[in-house]
């Protein structure tokens, strides 16, 4: 369990500091900066600060893409549906009571989740030395630099 919540990176000096993965996603998660916890990790409701206001760690090289979105509508739904077909179930009421009910709870759910998971894998990215966040070249980045050309 211990193994799966820091990684290990002995390649460089600079790099072997360990970072948590739990606490730079629950930092994240929080809305704070992975590395200190302290400075607001977005500029907004979803725009990333380019760097932490309080410790200056560099945040633009995150790459959240699509996955808050998709991990938000996953969480979202599998709680709606269940509580909407229990509800369903236990008391048969009419449609418009449903919807009433679940509509509402879906976006006011979606909204307050968004942001945190987005931090969370923020801060997994960021624990992990990935897209930048580490010391080197991403092997990951699919669009390397380019090698500088010899005269």
């Amino acid at each position: 369990m211990v193994g799966l919540m820091t990684l290990h990176i002995t390649s460089t000096p600079a790099a072997a500091s360990v970072r948590s993965v739990q606490q730079a996603m629950l930092r994240g998660a929080a809305r704070h900066c992975p590395a200190c916890g302290q400075g607001r990790l977005f500029d907004g409701y979803l725009k990333v600060h380019d760097n932490c206001p309080k410790c200056g760690e560099a945040l633009h090289h995150q790459r959240a893409d699509d996955a808050p979105p998709y991990f938000t509508m996953f969480i979202v739904g599998h709680v709606v549906v269940g509580a909407l077909l229990s509800l369903e179930q236990a008391y048969a009421p009419p449609t418009w009571v449903q919807l009433s009910i679940w509509l509402p709870t879906a976006v006011i759910l979606s909204l307050w989740l968004l942001p945190r998971i987005k931090g969370a894998l923020i801060g997994l990215q960021w624990a992990n030395r990935m897209h930048g966040f580490g010391t080197g070249p991403d092997p990951a980045d699919p669009m390397p630099p380019p090698a500088a050309k010899a005269h």
